[in-house]
């Protein structure tokens, strides 16, 4: 790809805006040569005014989604969007959500704009894990366990019985539950199916990726290995 496409496709500008930067010589490699319109030079070693380039299209980025935020772009109010730079909004292919966080919901957010990677996560038939930090209303009865493992268990107006699911429970209100699929809404209309009212929702880990020291409101990009991992988590079979 021209290396004029390639920035205007990250956002840094149309490409009429993207020629001026070749020409002023702010668009170096990293030996700090000036880059024409025809170079061809691998992304990693792209500078602009001495900085690396934002993740490829190819990349997959972490976000510790806060409260309050929502995974869409047409949303009146706050949006993960403006967590990340202001010029991610006009990177062709887009950045998606990987799967999506309601708003009252907090965590481990991915995004992409590597539409086979994110295809591959979000397939029915992926069984990627997602486990999720619960606080309930009230007291759990004791026999949520067992309903959430036995693969039986149908949400309302739902025609197919749900996945398995591990529930972990730490104290009467507070639990961890493990997911292997993506329905709507999933993990509060379980428990409400059980008479309850999740209170708070935090997801922790996606696949074989957690958030670990991620500051809420902050991202990073995984490299190669988390890449990975998040399909086929570490000690899973390949």
């Amino acid at each position: 790809m021209k290396l004029v496409k390639h920035l205007a496709n990250l956002g840094y500008g149309s490409r009429k805006e993207v020629a001026a930067l070749l020409r002023n010589g702010r668009i170096t490699d990293a030996a700090g040569n000036e880059l024409d319109a025809d170079s061809e030079v691998a992304h990693h070693d792209i500078r602009l005014n001495g900085a690396p380039l934002d993740p490829d299209s190819q990349a997959v980025i972490m976000l510790h989604k806060p409260l309050g935020f929502t995974c869409s772009t047409r949303d009146p109010g706050r949006i993960i969007y403006d967590l990340l730079p202001m010029r991610w909004r006009l990177r062709k292919p887009a950045i998606s959500p990987v799967g999506r966080l309601d708003r009252d919901t907090t965590g481990l957010l991915l995004l992409t704009a590597d539409g086979a990677f994110l295809h591959r996560i979000i397939s029915p038939k992926s069984n990627v894990p997602k486990v999720y930090e619960v606080t309930l209303a009230r007291p759990m009865k004791g026999d949520e366990a067992a309903l959430f493992a036995s693969g039986t268990m149908m949400l309302e107006s739902e025609e197919k019985p749900l996945l398995p699911a591990e529930l972990v429970v730490i104290d009467p209100i507070h639990a961890r539950l493990t997911l292997h699929e993506g329905r709507y809404h999933q993990v509060r209309r379980m428990f409400a199916a059980t008479g309850n009212h999740v209170e708070a929702l935090h997801r922790s880990v996606v696949g074989g990726i957690d958030l670990g020291d991620l500051a809420e409101g902050k991202w990073r990009e995984l490299d190669a290995v988390e890449k990975a991992r998040v399909i086929l988590p570490q000690g899973a079979p390949a």
